[in-house]
């Protein structure tokens, strides 16, 4: 069985080859890459199954390269920074990382967050190798003008596919799939995050909102906040 391929992305060469360490012990395969460019060069030529992306390189960010990344990957990204505030971590998962660790950090809760999101990712294909699939195959979920596919992890709004990491996709598909039902944060960090999920209830809020800013509201549905409650996929 192939290892899986982890891209560890931090410009302290002491640390990138200490994370290296760790996740070799654990039967990982990992490239290092030392600056922005780098990880973009290595994203490609790698195809790492996971990327460990530090926030402060010298040459591009961490958050440009996570946005450069999620125009084309769904490869799952945790982000590394020594910065704690809330501010930073929600604009971590804005830009579409998967989690965030702040340094310094024990090794076992690294190599545990890994494999938790690991678990989490579908073994999807990339947004670009999937463009010309038949949308209409396996599990899916279609109303006026929106079309959400499970299988081949598409969704098309008035026949546009619209470009959706799979933790979005997941959680559209979930509510879109149980109309009018509404469901807590909490519930739906249970359900699409895991019980083992270390984050917190913001991190539904942060997904919701970038749902609906690629999607808008229809005529005939439209994702609703439930004050109090939680979230429901509304049909009208």
């Amino acid at each position: 069985m192939d290892k899986q391929r982890i891209l560890i992305v931090d410009d302290d060469e002491n640390i990138a080859e200490l994370i290296s360490l760790y996740l070799i012990k654990e039967c990982f395969a990992t490239e290092i890459a030392y600056s922005g460019r780098q990880a973009l060069e290595l994203t490609k030529s790698f195809n790492p199954n996971l990327i460990l992306l530090d926030i402060m390189l010298p040459d591009i960010d961490g958050y440009e390269v996570c946005q450069e990344i999620r125009k084309t990957r769904n490869t799952p990204i945790i982000m590394l920074s020594a910065k704690g505030e809330v501010f930073d971590k929600v604009l971590g998962l804005k830009l579409g990382a998967d989690d965030y660790i702040i340094k310094p950090f024990d090794s076992n809760e690294l190599v545990a967050r890994v494999k938790a999101v690991l678990r989490r990712a579908p073994a999807a294909p990339d947004m670009t190798a999937i463009a010309h699939e038949t949308e209409r195959t396996g599990e899916y979920v279609e109303y006026d003008h929106l079309l959400i596919n499970m299988t081949n992890y598409q969704v098309h709004l008035d026949n546009q596919i619209i470009e959706m990491p799979p933790k979005e996709l997941e959680l559209l598909y979930f509510l879109a799939s149980h109309p009018n039902q509404v469901f807590t944060r909490e519930h739906l960090l249970d359900r699409l995050w895991g019980y083992d999920y270390v984050g917190d209830t913001r991190t539904v809020d942060v997904h919701i909102k970038r749902v609906r800013e690629k999607l808008g509201d229809a005529a005939t549905w439209s994702i609703s906040t439930v004050w109090g409650k939680g979230y429901k996929f509304e049909v009208k």
